[in-house]
């Protein structure tokens, strides 16, 4: 397979634009539509908070209803639309209206979703505005579409990977994301629109993104918070002619998915708020996969280890300190720890064995956590359980964006 391409050239089928409503103040990009020519199998996976704003409970009633004939997904950045209560449902309701009246759909046929500031009611008659701006928008766009969907975001975030089947046709899978704050694997971590133009089922759709999100949106974590709004879809529309069904080519689409998703998820934690290191935090010797990425979720979600790699502190002491409060039994006698400069865990430097501090070279572990890419490596010796997830460093940044974050 592949690497995911950080750009999205078009989805036969699809369009979309980014335009300028006039919700954000900056006048910055604030709106963003994509569109399907013909209806869609779709899915969606959603925050599992009990504070869920009324884009995301309108979304899955939606796809109850619709989930074999979406048509759009519209999208406000600067307002969350979380916390506004009946009013707030009726907001996002109409939105999914004046797109649809737009496009000729039904209601139910239009996703929406919204990302910003808590507890303050959608202006309607900026969201009309964009809704029109967007379809009087005749380039397909996906950049400014990445672009309008930014918060907290330093830069937009895209990947695409062309697909060429057993029988030699070729399909495009093609995702957005934003998020930089609020992110913790907890599905989902963000918003994020994938989408491909091959031909699938809705059940296809929603096995494969369950799949992809478990090992991707659902493996990283800036901060450890989890959205009122997050939001992962699939789209898949067929315009492409190839309709992926045999195991062979089932397989094929999830590593592609798999790869488009993980690269977002991936460029969330690069782009997280006041981030000054990647580090990747390989468990491995837990008793079970689910066991491993619970002490995986743990260490990346530490305060403590956060900032002593933001400090350049090998304090590896945090680490254990925080595998050990993950809930999950182990042999402290049996752990062992590397620390490796970037993402594949080459030329690792060994710290712990059996529980223990090696003599290793203090230099070279601060030189290794200086990196802006560091590897964590746990082994717990407690039997074949391994997981992968994705955080960064907590630098005073992070304080500052988040200490004013509504002025």
């Amino acid at each position: 397979m592949p690497e995911a391409q950080p750009s999205i050239e078009g989805v036969r089928g699809f369009r979309a634009a980014g335009v300028q409503s006039g919700i954000k103040k900056s006048g910055a990009l604030d709106f963003a539509l994509i569109v399907s020519d013909r209806p869609c199998s779709a899915s969606g996976v959603f925050t599992t908070s009990y504070v869920k704003a009324a884009p995301v409970l309108v979304d899955m009633e939606h796809l109850s209803l619709r989930a074999g004939s979406i048509r759009a997904v519209v999208t406000n950045s600067g307002c969350a639309n979380a916390c506004t209560g009946q009013q707030g449902m009726d907001n996002a309701r109409q939105m999914a209206r004046l797109t649809a009246d737009k496009i000729d759909c039904a209601e139910q046929d239009v996703l929406v979703l919204s990302t910003g500031v808590i507890g303050v009611q959608l202006p309607m008659d900026k969201i009309e505005r964009g809704i029109n701006l967007a379809l009087d928008t005749p380039e397909d766009d996906w950049f400014a579409a990445a672009r309008a969907i930014m918060t907290t975001d330093t830069r937009p975030k895209m990947a695409s990977v062309t697909v060429t089947t057993s029988s030699g046709q070729s399909y495009r899978i093609a995702g957005i994301c934003k998020g930089a704050g609020m992110i913790a694997p907890n599905m989902a971590t963000m918003l994020s629109v994938v989408v491909t133009d091959a031909q699938l089922t809705p059940e296809q759709t929603r096995s494969a993104l369950k799949a992809a999100a478990k090992i991707s949106y659902n493996c990283i974590v800036v901060d450890g918070d989890t959205s009122t709004n997050d939001t992962v879809f699939l789209l898949a529309n067929g315009a492409s002619g190839a309709a992926p069904q045999s195991e062979t080519d089932l397989a094929q689409f999830q590593e592609a998915l798999d790869t488009v998703c993980t690269k977002l998820a991936q460029d969330v934690v690069r782009d997280g708020e006041g981030v000054t290191k990647f580090i990747t935090v390989r468990v491995e010797g837990a008793p079970d996969d689910a066991a491993a990425r619970q002490i995986a979720n743990t260490v990346a979600i530490s305060p403590l280890v956060k900032t002593a790699f933001y400090g350049n502190d090998a304090n590896w002491g945090r680490i254990l300190m925080a595998a050990g409060r993950a809930g999950v039994p182990f042999d402290q006698n049996r752990v062992s720890l590397w620390f490796a400069p970037g993402e594949a865990f080459e030329e690792p430097l060994q710290l712990v064995a059996d529980g223990m501090p090696l003599n290793y070279s203090e230099t070279q572990a601060t030189a290794i956590i200086s990196q802006p890419s560091v590897g964590i490596l746990l082994n717990c010796g407690a039997g074949a359980g391994a997981a992968t997830v994705w955080t960064c460093d907590f630098s005073h940044e992070y304080v500052s964006i988040n200490a004013d974050y509504r002025t």
